[in-house]
């Protein structure tokens, strides 16, 4: 039985909890406003747009990734973190430990299902 990686669960979790908040912090506040400051919002939060949307879309394949131990999931949701984080570079502080630990996470459960195979040889 293989076991799961545990950096992957943590990059996952906190893209998931990174990107809950992106989605209500810029769509809360672009509600509640009005006139200049609704728009002034509204333009805030299509420059963000692309990173939420692409953090949004690693969390799901990382979720993938940590559920169904694939190492392409989580490959893929570790890049998306990246291009997230290039897509908007003014939070690269909260997407590069991500990122980060997405890479790892990904080449740690790698290594898991390498160690889990070789022992049903």
């Amino acid at each position: 039985m293989t076991k799961r990686s545990k950096c992957l669960f943590v990059a996952t979790a906190l893209a998931t909890c990174y990107a809950i908040y992106l989605i209500s912090y810029f769509f809360g506040t672009t509600a509640s406003s009005e006139g200049a400051e609704a728009v002034g919002g509204a333009i805030a939060t299509a420059l963000v747009m692309p990173h939420m949307i692409m953090f949004l879309i690693g969390a799901v394949f990382g979720w993938i990734g940590v559920f169904a131990k694939k190492t392409w999931a989580a490959l893929v949701g570790a890049i998306l973190y990246s291009v997230g984080t290039l897509m908007f570079m003014m939070y690269f502080m909260f997407g590069v430990p991500i990122l980060v630990l997405g890479f790892i996470g990904y080449s740690k459960q790698k290594k898991l299902n390498n160690e889990s195979t070789s022992e049903k040889d």
